[in-house]
């Protein structure tokens, strides 16, 4: 029975697209999942492939025509069937010639035999021979996905949950675990191809089911009797599937071939383009190459036909052209550069302070006699949670020009991280505390005392209040504070009444701190640098995936005799969901 080749979705809110080209003709033989026709839309251009093995018995939607999605493009199906052509039951008795004439060319009539035998059971094991491995759905709104690679071969042994294949979508890169172990029989959905949520990508059957596509191997077995007999007439009948679809339609190109098969060499050159349908044209930029693909090689530069294909029968890949065009502007870039890296050579800088003896200044003296007493006073202790940065990130990066030019100050990261310890600290009451002999210390409002390097030392200015300002607020005084300090401009009262402590190390690029606590404060927490690096986080179904993020580790130094570490924890988780959450836009003032 002809099965119908159908436009499928090719992406959200796209109803219709143009054929562009058909790859290939009426009564060509066509494999499943080989490229059949290219399709253009508004939004992507593409290659449809065939769902089914078979002959192309007939084309609907001719070469610059409109087709809805869903509609009927082409029909495949066995040359038997072709009804539109009278003249296709005509090879029927010519492949019965053989099988009469057995005892006069017995090694003719079991070729052609042989030949339908072996493609009837290729259909039944792609249509009924195992499961369907369907594409998930992969996040919210996302309805399509492209496959970047297949982990296992046809033929391999698959495991339930054993990574299939991988995907990738505008929002995800992930991989597909297989939903059932069996052997991996037929793949649908070929490398660099788009698929849509719910479409089969490929089929697993019972262990030591036969792999599905083996009428593949069957073309490529029939050419080789071409070369073994000496006259042509033998062979020309042995391919029987592939000599109808080439004489079917009346074009000359398939009797040229044949002519030229009497070499050796063209003869085996011949029945691969026909196998594979265009596998050498790659190279010239035609056949295997999608419209995507020549239009990138076009942008970056590349010429294809100096490419070697990287895909399935030495298809041009999008890879493929990045890395041409990658390895041209390396050598461009090689050879436009003299040759000076010796001018990259750090110099180390010598201090003046070597070889000498100095009295402490008067804030080392005190600050070294403050740090001694906290760290014997109390019984401190340290705990670190790291927290993922990405929506500050972004959100400093798309407002800090307009904050600076609205606000004055630069908008940098501490002032996220003041401010959610400033709110977390209105409820974690126990960290914005001081002790008092025999008691402890609530106190009413929060003020920030923030660590601050300066030429004579280190100073911790207050920001008081710290609850009730915005972020952009914060930002203005951690500037203005810390300008003041450096230049000695601070009064008494802007250096005294700290309830809880702030110290960016990460401006230095400290990846990790263990701060003292300043007494009679109980805690003081650390913002070390914020690190791209790859992580493992939730995809969009709950499976674990690699991602790369700006990270920051948080340590929190704190008074161990009031505050426990369950407690340190909460304020710490507090800490975390607010910067993660990152909704901090409307406190910019933009």
């Amino acid at each position: 029975m002809a099965n119908d080749v159908t436009l499928p979705a090719l992406g959200e809110s796209v109803t219709e697209g143009t054929v562009t080209r058909w790859l290939k003709a009426v009564g060509d033989q066509v494999a499943a999942d080989e490229p059949l026709l290219e399709v253009s839309t508004d939004k992507v251009d593409t290659e449809i492939p065939s769902p089914f093995e078979g002959t192309l018995l007939e084309i609907l939607i001719d070469e610059d025509e409109d087709a809805q999605v869903g509609a009927v493009l082409a029909r495949i199906g066995d040359p038997s069937e072709q009804g539109s052509a009278p003249a296709e039951p005509e090879p029927e008795p010519a492949q019965e010639a053989p099988a009469d004439e057995a005892p006069a060319e017995p090694a003719a009539a079991e070729t052609p035999a042989e030949a339908p035998a072996e493609e009837a059971p290729a259909p039944a094991a792609s249509s009924g021979g195992g499961r369907d491995v369907t594409l998930p759905a992969l996040g919210e709104s996302v309805t399509e996905g492209t496959v970047t690679r297949w982990l296992k071969a046809v033929g391999d042994e698959v495991e339930a949950d054993e990574p299939l294949l991988e995907v990738s979508t505008d929002k995800v890169d992930t991989e597909i675990p297989s939903p059932f172990a069996g052997v991996l029989t037929e793949i649908l959905v070929a490398e660099d191809e788009e698929a849509e949520v719910g479409a089969v990508l490929a089929r697993i059957g019972e262990p030591g089911s036969a792999p599905a596509p083996q009428a593949a191997p069957a073309q490529e077995e029939a050419p080789a009797p071409a070369p073994e007999p000496e006259p042509d007439s033998a062979p020309t009948p042995a391919p029987a599937p592939a000599a109808p679809s080439s004489q079917t339609p009346p074009p000359p190109p398939p009797p040229a071939p044949r002519q030229e098969a009497a070499p050796a060499a063209p003869a085996q050159s011949a029945p691969q383009a026909e196998a594979v349908g265009a596998s050498a044209p790659a190279s010239t930029g035609s056949g295997y190459v999608t419209p995507i693909v020549r239009k990138l090689a076009a942008e970056k530069g590349v010429d294809l036909s100096s490419l070697a294909g990287t895909g399935v029968g030495g298809r041009i890949r999008k890879e493929d052209v990045l890395s041409a065009a990658e390895a041209a502007a390396k050598a461009a870039k090689a050879a436009e550069q003299p040759a000076a890296p010796a001018a990259e050579k750090p110099e180390a800088k010598v201090s003046e302070l070597r070889g000498q003896t100095v009295k402490m200044s008067r804030i080392r003296k005190i600050t070294s006699e403050k740090m001694m007493e906290s760290l014997h006073g109390m019984a401190q202790l340290t705990s670190v949670v790291e927290v993922d940065c990405s929506k500050i990130w972004a959100l400093r990066a798309k407002s800090k020009d307009a904050f600076q030019d609205k606000h004055g100050v630069k908008l940098t990261f501490l002032p996220f991280f003041t401010r959610a310890v400033a709110v977390a600290l209105q409820e974690h009451a126990f960290l914005n505390a001081s002790v008092d002999g025999a008691s402890i210390v609530y106190h009413p409002s929060v003020n920030l005392s923030l660590a601050v390097d300066t030429p004579k030392g280190l100073m911790l200015p207050t920001l008081k209040d710290a609850e009730h300002k915005t972020v952009a607020e914060h930002a203005a005084a951690i500037t203005d504070l810390a300008q003041r300090a450096r230049d000695g401009g601070l009064s008494s009262d802007e250096i005294s009444g700290g309830t809880f402590s702030v110290t960016n190390t990460g401006s230095g690029g400290t990846l990790h701190d263990t701060p003292i606590v300043p007494s009679p404060q109980v805690g003081i927490l650390a913002t070390c640098a914020i690190i791209k690096r790859p992580v493992v986080v939730k995809g969009p179904n709950g499976e674990d995936v690699i991602s790369i993020r700006p990270m920051v580790y948080l340590p929190l130094s704190y008074d161990h005799r009031i505050v426990d570490g369950a407690d340190a924890a909460r304020f710490l988780q507090t800490v975390r969901a607010l910067i993660e959450a990152g909704d901090f836009a409307d406190e910019l003032g933009l």
